[in-house]
């Protein structure tokens, strides 16, 4: 083998490595235009819980897409809000650490929503110089007109991002946003096994399932004074064992969760027995125990149990 042939060898060896794409993709919006339902969409898994409720992503939930030459590290990310306890504190570290270590950030907006809700973040993102895609979410909601004069308004407000019209629920759009986000990351090394889906233990998705079936039972204050703990989680070739307990924040509520009869808890367990099956794929046996908290939203150190940063 000559010299010219061995140079070349080497030259493609180093471009299909040089290829190679890979980066984190965060999405950040408002409560309730969509963000969880776009992130399961791009994932292609149920990550995030999705309900019609205000604040019903807490954590900040990855979710990884890997191909032969990329890898995408989505992160699901609580609505925008003005905290009003640590616990919506936390939350909101969560976000503005999404803006800073993004490689690509995905603003999502929708067709009703009023956009000065979340100016603050919005600056931020428009200082940072991270390549950003706005995506104007759910817009079998609304007319052409309507959404040519949305297109025009964010092309104002954010000069320098892409605009990508969607609907997450309906699947509109998806493969797009996927090929603008492909073609702004960065080149890299994967940051992860290539077979991992996400950074979230089976005890957190336990919990986070748990707790989409209050915020879908109760109304109210009570999917708001909820939390969850995974008090044990026994894995087995045939079944699940997990025992957790439902924290609130007064002995009101701890009868409002448990119901007459105890019929409200046997309903939630249920609910959520059966959607962790689905995502285990194994049979699952599920015990709920309600205990009163405290003011569990204000106390830092309940917040580290339940997995809120607080430093």
């Amino acid at each position: 083998m000559n010299f010219e042939t061995i140079y070349y060898y080497l030259c493609s060896i180093y471009t299909k490595v040089q290829m190679h794409k890979s980066g984190f993709v965060n999405i950040i919006g408002n409560p309730n235009v969509g963000k969880s339902t776009l992130m399961n969409a791009l994932v292609g898994e149920r990550l995030s819980i999705i309900t019609s409720k205000a604040q019903t992503t807490r954590h900040r939930i990855m979710g990884i897409v890997n191909g032969d030459d990329f890898q995408i590290v989505y992160s699901d990310t609580p609505g925008i809000l003005k905290p009003s306890y640590k616990l919506q504190e936390s939350m909101m570290k969560f976000v503005k650490g999404a803006v800073s270590d993004a490689d690509v950030i995905l603003y999502v907006t929708d067709t009703v929503e009023q956009s000065d809700r979340s100016a603050e973040i919005i600056d931020r993102i428009a200082a940072s110089g991270i390549p950003t895609i706005v995506v104007i979410n759910k817009i079998d909601l609304t007319t052409p007109e309507a959404l040519e004069a949305l297109v025009e308004k964010w092309h104002t407000i954010l000069p320098n991002a892409e605009i990508a019209p969607a609907s997450a629920k309906e699947g509109f759009n998806i493969g797009g946003i996927f090929d603008s986000i492909l073609r702004l990351l960065p080149e890299g090394e994967p940051f992860y096994p290539k077979d991992t889906l996400t950074d979230k233990t089976l005890r957190f998705f336990a919990s986070e399932i748990i707790r989409e079936k209050i915020l879908l039972n109760y109304d109210k204050e009570i999917p708001y004074c909820c939390e969850i703990a995974i008090d044990s989680y026994k894995e087995e070739p045939t079944i699940d064992r997990i025992a957790a307990t439902i924290y609130v924040t007064r002995d009101s509520q701890k009868g409002i969760v448990i119901g007459h009869r105890g019929e409200m808890l046997k309903k939630v367990g249920t609910q959520a027995r059966h959607d962790l099956e689905k995502f285990l794929g194994k049979k699952v046996y599920l015990e709920l125990f309600v205990k009163v908290g405290g003011d569990w939203r204000n106390d830092e150190r309940q917040l580290r149990r339940f997995g809120y940063e607080q430093d």
